[in-house]
């Protein structure tokens, strides 16, 4: 016991030392993949190693490729870092080692999920009746989400697609803005809709879904199986559809309305943002993340369903030895997966650690922190070509050869790290802020060193 208790506390200091390096360590910096890859590689021992050696093997050879995601200054892919409590509560997680399937095989993991997903539920305006599965990303909060959808238009066309499957089904048509976030067209073909039934609708200046648009596409298309793919908070720009208008329009129509809230659903969370989502509470679906804006660890994503019985049939299936089944959903009835970790457990101690004011401070402290960057790179010379609403900002370095330069010297530089992206026809930096620990000192530090390396290479500055 003594051995196992040292093991766990060498990985916790591991753990913390690491966490605590963040501020000043470089975020991204050039790997040798081949040399990391022999670290890690060799043959597999014929006898056993003690514990603590492994721990101590693992720390040398993972070290040199860690990148600083969680850290003040990662500013790619929508990504947060996990706050104190929810991490601690992950490793407990981890040590505890529960099987998350039912209150049969953890009643503790089933309880945590079910008083979170009533919290999270009023941060997000979510009808407090809606159903909520911990899953493990967008992808598969989007997929949990359709699956709901496909099961009652059909269910409403006289088809029972868990029975039948789609061989001989109604045609489904899926309308989605045409920047929807690429898990919507995944999730299409891992439902077997195909993306052959997507219905691009066009967006507006910041792509934002044209409700006119959507309008005439619906009317056009007549009476059917009807799935609708809104979205709060595009990929890009942070811009969100006027889901009232959306939401009535799908529900005139007969169809379903899903909406994608990766990240962008936290805008409920906040009093000064949460006009940009209004009317998110008349959707039947929504997908959205805790490992993005909400700062827990990764794999944290939630789907909830307006209709918890349709979210069950769906997802859940049952099995005699499966004691415990049958109930009310929970657990693994609302997602894709039966062998579940407990994720809940780290998302009630992030909540517990934020509370309802640090959720909305969290949402409003990263819009300011993204619209200091915005002005300051464009006080430095540089085109922010989007409307800063939320946490993103696009940023142009003039043409597209010049811009991709400039994202690979500040990725290389290791200062910050912000990724490159394609929007409206133009290759652009894109940076989001997200983490909880960003400060104004470290978006300030972060332009700078933008500011360095873009005026270090040659080419026009102005597209």
């Amino acid at each position: 016991m003594d051995e196992l208790r040292h093991l766990f506390r060498r990985a916790a200091d591991h753990a913390a030392d690491y966490r605590l390096s963040l501020p000043d360590r470089p975020v991204g910096v050039p790997v040798d993949q081949a040399a990391l890859n022999e670290a890690f590689a060799g043959p597999l021992p014929d006898a056993p190693t003690p514990p603590e050696r492994v721990l101590a093997d693992l720390v040398a050879a993972a070290e040199p490729g860690l990148v600083a995601t969680a850290g003040p200054r990662y500013f790619g892919f929508v990504v947060g870092g996990a706050s104190p409590a929810a991490t601690a509560a992950d490793m407990l997680a981890a040590g505890w080692d529960q099987i998350a399937f039912n209150a049969v095989t953890s009643p503790a993991a089933v309880a945590a999920e079910t008083a979170a997903g009533t919290w999270l539920k009023e941060l997000l305006g979510i009808p407090a009746t809606a159903s909520a599965g911990f899953v493990t990303g967008g992808q598969a909060a989007n997929t949990a989400g359709l699956a709901a959808a496909r099961h009652q238009v059909l269910a409403d066309a006289g088809w029972d697609v868990e029975r039948r499957g789609l061989t001989g089904a109604p045609a489904v048509r899926v309308f989605a803005g045409a920047e929807r976030h690429a898990t919507i067209d995944r999730s299409l073909r891992l439902l077997g809709l195909g993306t052959d039934a997507l219905r691009p609708v066009s967006t507006g200046p910041q792509g934002a879904i044209d409700p006119d648009a959507l309008a005439a596409a619906l009317r056009d298309a007549g009476p059917g199986p009807t799935i609708v793919c809104l979205q709060a908070g595009n990929v890009n720009t942070g811009a969100c559809d006027d889901l009232r208008r959306a939401c009535d329009l799908v529900h005139r129509h007969g169809g379903w309305a899903h909406v994608d809230g990766a990240f962008g659903l936290w805008a409920a969370a906040s009093p000064t943002t949460r006009h940009l989502v209004d009317g998110l509470e008349t959707a039947d679906s929504w997908a959205c993340d805790g490992h993005k804006w909400l700062n827990l660890p990764y794999d944290t994503a939630f789907a909830f369903c307006a209709r918890p019985d349709v979210h069950a049939a769906a997802m859940s299936y049952a099995a005699a030895y499966l004691v415990g089944s049958g109930g009310a959903p929970a657990g693994a009835d609302l997602t894709a997966e039966s062998s579940r970790r407990a994720r809940g457990f780290a998302v009630w101690a992030g909540l517990r650690e934020l509370g309802r004011d640090g959720v909305a401070a969290l949402v409003e402290r990263c819009c300011a922190l993204a619209r200091r960057f915005a002005d300051g790179l464009s006080a430095a010379g540089f085109e922010v070509v989007n409307d800063v609403v939320l946490n993103q900002v696009l940023v142009g370095f003039g043409d597209d050869a010049r811009t991709d330069r400039v994202v690979a010297a500040v990725q290389t530089d290791g200062t910050c790290w912000a990724g490159g992206t394609t929007w409206r026809g133009r290759r652009l930096m894109r940076i989001s802020v997200s983490n909880a620990t960003t400060t104004e000192a470290d978006v300030d530090r972060s332009v700078a060193a933008i500011a360095r390396l873009a005026h270090g290479i040659g080419g026009e500055l102005v597209h």
